[in-house]
C-alpha cells in the first residue's frame, strides 16, 4: 500500500515536471526557432546557455531531492530518482507533442542534454533508456516492498555503471566526431570561441550508432537480471 501511494505520488511530480520542462521548451523554441526545432542549430547566445545548463543541473537536483525525500535506504532513493527522471522524460516528450506537434516520430533527432558536451539522439533512444530504468525502478522498489534484501550488490553496480557509460558514448559519439574534426578537446571547450560555437551550430546528425546504444542497453538489462536473479535468493 505505501509503494502504491509513492508511486502515484511520485509519478504525479514527475508529470508535472515533464509539462514544466517541455513549457521551458517551448518558449526557448519562440525565441531560437520561430518556424519549428530543426537541425543545424540557432546561435546559442552565451548567456541562454549557460542559463540552460544550470537549469538542467537544477533538474538533477529536484529529482535526486525525490530519490532522498522518499526512502531511507540508497538503494530504494536510488530507484525513486531514476523512476522519477524517466516519468519525467518520457512526458516531456509526450507534451511536446500535445503543444507543438513535435517530434514528428520516434525517428526525429533530438538535443537530449549538455553535460559535460552535446548528445544527441533519436527521441526513440531516451525513451528505450527511460523504459529501462522504470524496469530497474520497479525491481528495487518491489523486492522492498517484500522486506527482501533491496541493496544492489557491487558488481552488479560495476554493470549498470559499464552500461551506462556505453550508452553516454553512444549520445556523445556522432557530435563530437563533427567537433573533434575541426578542433582538438582543449579548443572544444572554449565556448566563448566564435570558431568553436560557429562549428557547433553547424551541426547536422549523421548517424545514430544503434549497435554502441544496444550494447549498453544489453549490458544494463543483463545486470538488472542478475541482480534479479542473485537477490531473489537472499532476504
Amino acid at each position: 500500500m505505501k509503494l502504491r501511494r509513492l508511486l502515484i505520488t511520485v509519478t504525479a511530480f514527475a508529470i508535472a515536471m515533464g509539462f514544466l520542462e517541455s513549457a521551458v521548451v517551448v518558449y526557448m523554441r519562440e525565441i531560437l526557432y520561430p518556424t519549428g526545432f530543426e537541425f543545424p542549430l540557432s546561435p546559442f547566445p552565451i548567456n541562454l546557455a549557460v542559463t540552460e545548463l544550470f537549469r538542467e543541473v537544477a533538474t538533477l537536483v529536484m529529482l535526486v531531492s525525490i530519490g532522498i525525500l522518499a526512502a531511507r535506504r540508497f538503494s530504494t532513493g536510488f530507484a525513486w530518482f531514476i523512476y522519477s527522471f524517466a516519468i519525467w522524460d518520457i512526458f516531456y516528450y509526450v507534451f511536446l507533442w500535445l503543444l507543438l506537434g513535435w517530434p514528428q516520430s520516434l525517428m526525429t533527432w533530438d538535443v537530449l542534454f549538455l553535460i559535460p558536451t552535446t548528445w544527441t539522439g533519436p527521441v526513440l533512444s531516451p525513451v528505450l533508456v527511460s523504459l529501462t530504468m522504470i524496469l530497474l525502478a520497479m525491481v528495487i522498489l518491489i523486492r522492498a516492498e517484500r522486506g527482501l534484501d533491496s541493496r544492489i550488490p557491487g558488481i552488479i553496480w560495476a554493470g549498470l555503471i559499464l552500461g551506462s557509460l556505453i550508452l553516454i558514448f553512444g549520445f556523445v559519439l556522432d557530435y563530437s566526431q563533427h567537433m573533434l574534426t575541426h578542433f582538438t578537446l582543449f579548443e572544444m571547450v572554449q565556448v566563448k570561441n566564435p570558431e568553436v560555437l560557429e562549428v557547433a551550430t553547424s551541426y547536422v546528425p549523421h548517424r545514430f550508432p544503434w549497435w554502441i546504444f544496444g550494447i549498453g542497453e544489453a549490458v544494463i538489462l543483463a545486470s538488472i537480471g542478475w541482480y534479479w536473479k542473485r537477490a531473489g535468493n537472499k532476504a
